[in-house]
């Protein structure tokens, strides 16, 4: 891949020559045709490179022969068309060919449709013809980029560049509103490559901080020396009933470890001993030193970290995962995954295990929410918060996740007062209930719900609340549209409606 390091907008070009009429335009090969194609015979071609010369242009063709093959040809007229032409070619004898141009359909485009590639849409392409030109005393080169994603995958477009873009090399660039294109530096997408890595990584490695929690629990047969740091941790799981309080909430929820990264980044350190990964990581580092830890614990420890923390500001940055890891972040909720011989009377050893995965835990809701925040092709720019917080269910610690999505409409169809569509799902067990998911919308004030139950029993428990939750709402103040509970759980891909009922609808 060629490194582009330029942020320098490229705007959409016309053609670099008068557009030559059919027919008319005659070619000399350098080298003979070889067999290629025989006099009378004709073939598809594209103009890939041209240079001008003393008394002609050079131009480098790819011959596309009704078999299917392709061959690169060099040929020499008085004209020139324009780079990435579609041209229909004949051959007049071994040296010789006359080209005509393809209908315009077929052609490069010299315009950007913002309808099908809004404003900040994300375009990877593949430079697939180039010319050098000269303007105002300037070097110009005019390219053609065949688009590779996008509702235009397949089409061509010819854009300008003041710097060499040879054929074959691979480009990201992002639309802007004056139908420029914005190149995208490599070490932006070497993020993105990273992003959906790490993503895959951490996802195979995480477990439920239940398990973790748990073991911890009975502190009094801990080891002194990690007693303490064994009840700080307990000490910021909140009881599930003070989660009805707007306040614990919004605390509970900045305390969940998700923004450790990006606080650091702002240096704002203060909040450092009340934050759930922060003290996840002190407790990582101050296992292996305890009595009965020893060498192997301490190699399990570093190799624990190393895994937890890949790159540790890299996960306030990055951007799109590639396909694979993208439809890895949209699996929503994470499983209550648990670690094996989890069960078995704690010791360091397992305890180190427990908390290195819950830290991946972590790590997969942060990459997942990098993974999900994006420019929709539509120009919708979607942002995504996804993190978990335990609860303390009287005995049991019951995790409770949580995904908030923020959708902001294209800017070229604001009006006055932007729409902000916000999409809120949770997902928990607690006893008897048995597994909850929850998905709510709210656009301009008005609210709907679906509440899905794995237990019949449950289902039918909660429809028959749902007129009293719907008074709730309205008391508050909003709007309530469709409130429903259905058995089961959510269908995968995209989601229609949403919202709560088991944390208070006033949080």
């Amino acid at each position: 891949m060629t490194e582009i390091k330029s942020t320098q907008a490229i705007p959409a070009a016309g053609p670099s020559r008068p557009t030559v009429s059919p027919a008319d335009l005659a070619l000399k090969l350098l080298q003979p045709m070889q067999g290629l194609l025989a006099a009378g015979e004709s073939a598809e071609a594209e103009v890939i490179s041209i240079k001008e010369a003393l008394q002609n242009f050079q131009m480098t063709l790819r011959l596309t022969l009704n078999s299917g093959r392709q061959a690169t040809i060099e040929t020499t007229s008085p004209k020139a068309a324009p780079p990435g032409a579609a041209l229909l070619i004949t051959a007049v004898s071994d040296s010789r060919l006359i080209a005509s141009l393809q209908p315009n359909n077929r052609q490069p485009q010299s315009s950007i449709d913002l309808a099908q590639l809004p404003t900040g849409s994300v375009v990877q392409g593949k430079v697939t013809a180039s010319q050098q030109t000269q303007q105002d005393g300037k070097l110009l080169f005019k390219v053609v980029i065949t688009l590779l994603n996008s509702p235009l995958a397949g089409q061509k477009l010819n854009v300008e560049s003041a710097m060499p873009l040879a054929p074959g090399s691979l480009i990201t660039t992002r639309v802007q509103g004056d139908q420029s294109l914005v190149f995208m530096p490599l070490s932006g997408r070497l993020d993105q490559l990273m992003l959906g890595q790490q993503l895959t990584a951490q996802h195979s490695r995480q477990g439920s901080i239940e398990g973790l929690l748990t073991a911890l629990a009975p502190s009094a047969a801990l080891p002194e020396q990690l007693r303490g740091a064994a009840e700080r941790l307990l000490g910021l799981v909140p009881d599930m009933q003070q989660l009805g309080d707007a306040k614990a909430l919004a605390q509970a929820l900045a305390r969940s470890g998700v923004f450790l990264e990006g606080n650091l980044l702002r240096g704002e350190a203060s909040d450092l001993p009340s934050d759930m990964k922060a003290t996840l990581l002190r407790l990582i580092a101050q296992l292996p030193g305890l009595p009965g830890g020893g060498a192997l614990a301490a190699a399990q420890a570093g190799a624990s970290l190393g895994q937890a923390l890949p790159a540790f500001a890299r996960n306030a940055l990055g951007a799109l995962g590639q396909p694979n890891p993208r439809q890895l972040a949209q699996n929503f909720p994470l499983s209550s995954r648990l670690l094996p011989n989890a069960d078995e009377e704690p010791d360091l050893e397992l305890m180190l295990k427990l908390a290195a995965a819950a830290v991946s835990r972590l790590q997969t809701h942060q990459l997942s929410s990098l993974a999900q925040t994006q420019t929709s092709p539509d120009g919708t720019q979607v942002t995504t918060w996804q993190l978990e917080v335990p609860m303390r269910d009287q005995r049991d610690i019951v995790p409770l996740q949580v995904k908030f999505q923020r959708e902001d409409e294209p800017q070229q169809n604001r009006k006055e007062k932007p729409e902000t569509l916000w999409k809120v799902e949770l997902a928990f067990d607690v006893a008897p209930l048995g597994p909850l998911q929850v998905q709510a919308q709210l656009l301009q004030g008005s609210l709907s719900s679906q509440i899905w139950a794995e237990r019949s029993g449950t289902a039918e428990l909660i429809s028959a609340e749902l007129e009293h939750l719907r008074q709730r709402l309205v008391t508050a103040g909003l709007n309530v549209g469709e409130l429903a509970c259905r058995q089961g759980t959510p269908p995968q891909g995209p989601r229609t409606s949403l919202d709560q009922r088991f944390v208070d609808e006033t949080a």
